[in-house]
């Protein structure tokens, strides 16, 4: 629960400066959160707790540079054969810094994050993914996910 309110003080921070701060909406604080468990999945080698932030559509998007796949099942594979879940030298460590956040509507928000992969031999890869929240039952879920 700390690294979440440590996470939104960091959102606010960057969402605006700090004489227009207004406090982070709910939306935010659940996305984060989703983010964060997705995170913890991938971290501990549980492709299914990494993937649990995804919508189970067969419209769900991933783009990369390896171009666009369709379907929540086709994301894990795509994850699954490029990362080696089982080899955490392979998989390395994820972490997100959120980067901007914008609701669009009441079942939709756009969320920017920097994502950093940080290896057992000390090398780090880093870059941006906008990603596509839709809210349904009650739960927020990535519906498009664009990370270069």
């Amino acid at each position: 629960m700390k690294e979440v309110a440590l996470l939104l003080a960091a959102a606010s921070l960057a969402l605006g400066s700090p004489a227009n701060a207004k406090p982070a909406p709910p939306q935010l604080a659940q996305i984060v959160s989703s983010m964060q468990a997705s995170a913890s999945g991938w971290n501990s080698g549980d492709l299914d707790k990494f993937m649990a932030v995804y919508s189970p559509s067969t419209e769900t998007t991933f783009v990369s540079g390896n171009g666009l796949i369709r379907g929540k099942q086709a994301i894990a594979d795509h994850y699954l054969k490029d990362f080696g879940f089982a080899d955490s030298a392979k998989r390395g460590t994820l972490t997100f810094e959120t980067l901007n956040y914008r609701p669009l509507g009441n079942r939709m928000a756009l969320y920017i994050a920097r994502y950093t992969l940080t290896y057992l031999d000390g090398k780090s890869a880093s870059g941006v993914t906008s990603v596509l929240f839709r809210r349904d039952k009650g739960a927020w879920h990535i519906v498009a996910d664009h990370s270069s």
